[in-house]
């Protein structure tokens, strides 16, 4: 049932794009549906800028024009998907290990909207681990710093770094993926600003104060959440 809640969040995301607008397209299988629903639409000039090589590939084969944050820094509307979705659209992303390239669109967007199957929906966040994004260099070290600042806000489990079957995960910019397994974030600012200060982060997966909309699917259609 969660892909069709997916396709339907991804399709009614669609409508709210206009023909010559500047489009973020997300990453990850909902946003996937996205981009394939808005390609059917068939809108002249649109120009989108993806979250990641995996983006840029299906929206190109789909015959969407491709820019890049460099030579359209404005961007109209993002759309993307969400590991969790918390109290005031509070939002937990980069499963998909483009969380930074996400943060980077989302921040330059007028406009984003999340789309999400309904049991991403959370009470609070933290049952998703949470990734964080750290140079590959001495990473081991910014792991140290990383469990210190978790231990601060009663988080006793160790962040582990992401891996795959040939070895550890490596986002588009080369950079290593921790996964900090909190259970319950109770308070994601501060959490947040803690994580970003340290040496060796490169960003981390709380996007807060970001979503302008949540496009929410159930087997019925769409569900809207407002911040």
């Amino acid at each position: 049932m969660s892909d069709l809640q997916k396709k339907n969040a991804g399709e009614a995301a669609a409508a709210y794009v206009e023909a010559g607008m500047v489009v973020g397209l997300g990453t990850g299988s909902t946003a996937a549906w996205f981009v394939k629903a808005l390609a059917a639409r068939n809108l002249p000039d649109l120009r989108c800028v993806p979250t990641s090589e995996r983006t840029a590939d299906l929206a190109r084969e789909l015959g969407l024009t491709l820019s890049t944050l460099e030579d359209t820094p404005r961007i109209d509307l993002t759309v993307d998907g969400a590991d969790e979705i918390g109290p005031g659209l509070a939002l937990i992303k980069g499963g998909g290990a483009a969380l930074l390239r996400e943060k980077l669109v989302w921040e330059a967007s007028a406009r984003c909207i999340c789309i999400a199957d309904a049991a991403k929906v959370v009470p609070a966040l933290g049952t998703f681990p949470l990734p964080i994004e750290v140079v590959a260099f001495g990473h081991k070290t910014t792991a140290n710093r990383i469990a210190d600042v978790l231990t601060d806000h009663d988080i006793p489990m160790p962040a582990r770094v992401r891996q795959a079957e040939r070895g550890l995960v490596r986002t588009d910019g080369g950079n290593l993926i921790y996964d900090a397994a909190c259970k319950v974030i109770a308070d994601p600012a501060r959490l947040a600003a803690d994580l970003k200060s340290l040496t060796g982060v490169v960003e981390h997966g709380l996007f807060l104060d970001l979503t302008d909309l949540a496009v929410i699917g159930t087997d019925e259609g769409v569900e809207m959440l407002n911040p």
